[in-house]
């Protein structure tokens, strides 16, 4: 019996999100990857559906981490801010192509004092959300750093990289664009994907986390697959070798039976 909650009726993904800006997106493509549909079609997406994929939020103090994080799971934004003290989590759980998949949300400090204890969870990520300011230069800056942490935790091959604009709603025309230019280039730079949102109205909350669980399970599918072809073809040389091995051996015995 499973432990897991069941899916949402709105946590159900059937197509590819589409990214916010296609200058720094981890995926340009429309439709989720070929092989991913096939093994979600044919059910041989492993052992994806029962796994907890983790994701580390992380970012300067009060740029919205944690509001960002409650108005996705939550669906609230509350005004009255308390700073996360060390770590929080929050598990949502999404059907994708059919196939059940679960994300931890890690809700990080960005107070000094609490970044030791934060970096301890950093390990084991499969995807690492950056968020800076929108109002706030300085805490973009700060970003290069805090993925500098995360990174000394994991391996960059194999991390998805998410760099978050909050407080859109705060930010002017003139001043978002020009904070917006300077983010898209670092999101190159990083490799990561770029978003603005804004948890006060909730503009483009739900497409984000949408788009991280999608490309989440799709890099999941894609590792099961490669797992599995690997296992086959070590299954088929060991196979190969066990005839060969059995071959010689009677060969061996045909000729001593005749000497």
């Amino acid at each position: 019996m499973s432990v897991l909650p069941p899916v949402r009726k709105d946590r159900i993904i059937s197509q590819l999100p589409k990214c916010f800006s296609k200058g720094a997106a981890l995926n340009t493509e429309d439709e989720f990857h070929g092989k991913v549909k096939t093994a979600c079609q044919q059910q041989r997406t492993g052992t994806v559906g029962f796994k907890i994929s983790k994701v580390i939020v992380v970012g300067d103090l009060a740029v919205g981490k944690t509001c960002l994080i409650n108005r996705f799971c939550k669906d609230v934004f509350d005004k009255n801010y308390k700073a996360t003290i060390g770590v929080d989590f929050e598990m949502e759980r999404f059907e994708v192509l059919g196939v059940p998949f679960s994300l931890q949300l890690w809700d990080t400090a960005g107070q000094e004092r609490f970044k030791c204890i934060a970096s301890t969870y950093y390990r084991g990520a499969q995807a690492v959300i950056i968020v800076f300011d929108l109002t706030d230069v300085a805490s973009l800056e700060h970003t290069r750093q805090w993925l500098e942490d995360a990174m000394k935790e994991n391996d960059p091959t194999s991390v998805l990289l998410f760099l978050v604009g909050t407080k859109k709603d705060l930010s002017s025309p003139a001043q978002y664009t020009l904070i917006e230019q300077d983010a898209v280039k670092l999101a190159d730079q990083m490799k990561a994907e770029y978003w603005a949102v804004s948890a006060l109205s909730g503009e483009n909350v739900r497409e984000f986390f949408f788009r991280v669980a999608s490309l989440t399970f799709e890099a999941n599918v894609l590792a099961e697959l490669e797992k599995t072809g690997s296992r086959r073809i070590g299954e088929v040389v060991r196979i190969n070798s066990n005839s060969n091995n059995m071959s010689a051996t009677s060969k061996k015995k045909q000729t001593n039976c005749c000497q």
